[in-house]
């Protein structure tokens, strides 16, 4: 099993990381610190996964971004394969991107990488494990990219993803209500969508959002046998601490709802909302695991 004592302290990784920026791109810093943050927090969302996997296991992330936290996990003795489709661009983006790479190269990490859709992607029973963090709900195919991401794990393998669940009226890039529909929220919140935002591409993001609910994971995935899944309602209560108490992410929400939420958390609260639904919860967490081949009943390992 992965040893987490020796995982090269991803805050270590970072610091000297940080150092590059102030030196080759200072400007950046603002956006490169926004992705560490990311980068941590997914470290933290899957440790429980990593603990249990090999040494040396094959990972797969879909929708790298930054690629922090792939070469993360190259650092820890894994080998990664990370899928990011995104090949053109606004050029700040691919200009951190780019200086993560070269320290990256230079310290001879060697990330494999994909530059397709994974609705493309072609692997068969290749990963140990697979995860995602906040991308599903930008994928253009639900059912393809979740039946490609099944088909490239061992059997035994895992796939943990995290995203907005949309039967909950709100959407969080936004920080908007929703309408029932994806159509009838442009409608009613057009203007804000598109001209009161700070991120770069209101449009395009906005245009990527596919609505992914647990309904539709729950309905795709029991259509084929060979898997098992599992909801964590508590991924709540773990958001709600993380926009109480960590100042990069909590500005992404309106001040209004921040506060609101420290004090929730502050009370303690904010745990009793882990009994919801799943259903009925903001926020997806789904763990999916390939119990045997579709082509056989070859058991989990």
């Amino acid at each position: 099993m992965h040893d987490p004592s020796d995982q090269n302290d991803i805050g270590s990784w970072l610091l000297s990381l940080r150092a590059r920026f102030e030196s080759a791109g200072p400007s950046l810093l603002p956006l490169f610190d926004v992705y560490a943050a990311e980068a941590i927090f997914g470290r933290q969302y899957i440790s429980a996964d990593l603990m249990a996997l090999p040494a040396g296991a094959k990972v797969l992330e879909i929708g790298a971004g930054s690629f922090l936290l792939s070469l993360q996990l190259v650092r820890e003795g894994f080998s990664v394969t990370a899928v990011e489709p995104t090949g053109g661009g606004f050029s700040h983006f691919y200009e951190m991107r780019k200086i993560i790479l070269e320290e990256a190269e230079a310290r001879d990490l060697r990330l494999h990488v994909s530059y397709v859709p994974v609705e493309e992607l072609d692997s068969e029973e290749c990963f140990d494990f697979a995860y995602s963090i906040n991308v599903m709900e930008h994928v253009e195919d639900v059912g393809k990219a979740l039946r490609n991401v099944v088909r490239s794990l061992v059997v035994g393998g895992s796939y943990r993803f995290t995203c907005p669940n949309y039967l909950f009226p709100y959407e969080p890039h936004f920080n908007i209500p929703t309408l029932f529909s994806k159509a009838l929220t442009q409608r009613v919140f057009g203007r804000k969508i598109f001209r009161g935002q700070r991120m770069a591409d209101p449009v395009g993001t906005w245009k990527s959002l596919n609505w992914i609910n647990v309904i539709e994971v729950r309905r795709i995935l029991g259509r084929q046998p060979e898997l098992s899944a599992r909801f964590n309602g508590f991924m709540l209560v773990t958001t709600l601490e993380r926009i109480a108490f960590d100042s990069v992410f909590a500005p992404r929400r309106s001040p209004l709802i921040s506060r609101f939420i420290l004090q929730l958390v502050r009370l303690r609260a904010h745990k009793l909302l882990g009994v919801l639904p799943v259903s009925l919860q903001p926020i997806i967490d789904c763990s999916i695991v390939k119990e045997f081949d579709s082509g056989g009943p070859t058991w989990r390992r």
